[in-house]
């Protein structure tokens, strides 16, 4: 049997807890994280013949290193390196929700997102054409009403799916920043690559110009 790991991130209250119940069920398992006092939740389901470990990263809004969770969530992303990152999106708050989104493709990852709360976005009034956002950011995107185990089945399918395939590395093309920003990123990318680096070259840069206090 295979066995893989993924790693589920999002914003807080974006239903990943929900998602995570219902990929897992009651096959969960919780700690801390070491050296700190927040919960660590872990799980796991079958599908086919691969067993799919799930580790619940802390709800966060983004991958810099101002608060405790997102430290810990871009630090087990980086050192684990998780096989797929599913991202958990409240449809019905899309334009902010994609932040993380985009932070975690400029890190590397091989991401699947969950389209989730499409209930609410559809209530609203709200209408997302998944594929073309798939189009858009050159990841899978799977709507799903978690709470009522709507897409769920496809989610499983297009994680297995994913991760047989591997990461495209989509760090470097993911937001064109503009012509001033984009030269000083590229010259900043040129230095960083001269030197052992953690984090991908435009993601430091990135980090760099925001005066990340965690990139050095």
């Amino acid at each position: 049997m295979n066995t893989i790991t993924i790693a589920l991130a999002g914003n807080p209250n974006s239903g990943k807890t929900t998602v995570f119940n219902a990929l897992t069920g009651a096959h969960q398992r919780t700690g801390n994280w070491p050296g700190v006092t927040v919960e660590r939740k872990e799980g796991e389901y079958q599908h086919g013949e691969t067993k799919v470990n799930v580790v619940d990263l802390p709800g966060t809004y983004g991958l810099s290193a101002y608060s405790i969770d997102e430290k810990i969530a871009r630090d087990y992303l980086v050192t684990e390196n998780p096989d797929v990152v599913v991202t958990i999106v409240d449809a019905s708050n899309l334009e902010r929700n994609l932040y993380l989104v985009i932070q975690l493709l400029e890190l590397g990852q091989n991401v699947v997102i969950c389209l989730n709360m499409m209930d609410l976005a559809r209530k609203s009034g709200m209408e997302i054409d998944h594929e073309r956002l798939s189009r858009l950011l050159g990841v899978p995107v799977v709507p799903t009403v978690a709470h009522k185990g709507e897409g769920i089945e496809q989610l499983k399918k297009a994680v297995l799916e994913a991760a047989e395939k591997g990461s495209t590395d989509q760090s470097s093309k993911i937001i064109n920043y503009g012509k001033e920003l984009e030269e000083i990123l590229g010259e900043i990318e040129k230095l960083v690559s001269e030197i052992e680096i953690t984090y991908p070259p435009r993601f430091t840069a990135i980090k760099l110009l925001e005066g990340d206090p965690d990139i050095r």
